[in-house]
């Protein structure tokens, strides 16, 4: 992908600018930054799950071979 400068970026801004109007911008941002922000905290939910299950595993393991030396 080619470098954009600040002439190519201001072009895209002003492209923009005419599809979605002055009025819909701020609505866009604050929709996708509210989407962004959905997506992490899903992500870091699965994640925190996924470190439940693990030590959940490990605990139920560690008991099975206390029961077995015992």
């Amino acid at each position: 992908m080619p470098n954009l400068g600040a002439p190519e970026l201001i072009i895209i801004a002003l492209v923009i600018l005419l599809l979605f109007g002055a009025t819909r911008l701020p609505k866009l941002g604050k929709s996708m930054g509210q989407s962004i922000r959905g997506f992490k905290q899903g992500l870091n939910e699965d994640t925190d799950d996924e470190i439940v299950d693990v030590k959940r595993d490990a605990t139920a393991e560690s008991k099975d071979e206390d029961v077995k030396v015992s």
